[in-house]
């Protein structure tokens, strides 16, 4: 029973939390334009990569005997 005097006030002070931070998140407009990312993963224009030269094997003159 004792332990329920500290367990209460923890719980009221994370909700007090996540009620701040999803006011917040409302008030900066997090959750307009949601489907604006999926829309970016469908329709990428971006170049493909250039594979570097760091993924490229080593050469034949640079192999120890």
């Amino acid at each position: 029973m004792a332990s329920l005097y500290l367990l209460i006030p923890i719980a009221i002070v994370f909700v007090c939390i996540a009620v701040a931070i999803f006011l917040w998140a409302v008030r900066s407009e997090q959750f307009e334009d949601l489907e604006r990312q999926g829309y970016d993963i469908l329709f990428d224009e971006s170049e493909p990569e250039k594979p570097s030269k760091a993924n490229t094997p080593p050469s034949e003159s640079n192999k120890t005997p």
